[in-house]
């Protein structure tokens, strides 16, 4: 199951989108490492990401992904 957290880290103007490279609003976490997302392709790939992911850090809490 996907764990979704809100404290864990904090993103910042260096972390990028992986897709875009725009500012990086979510981190998915995999067995084989991290995919960070801006919030438009996080949004994009939401639900995919909460169900491959260990876990999606969306420290904002804004984002609904299984939308």
């Amino acid at each position: 199951m996907t764990e979704t957290t809100t404290s864990d880290r904090v993103l910042t103007a260096q972390d990028r989108c992986d897709k875009c490279s725009a500012a990086a609003k979510v981190v998915a976490s995999f067995l084989s490492g991290e995919l960070l997302f801006c919030g438009h392709h996080a949004r994009e790939a939401g639900t995919k990401l909460v169900l491959q992911a260990v876990n999606v850090y969306d420290p904002e809490g804004e984002f609904n992904l299984l939308k």
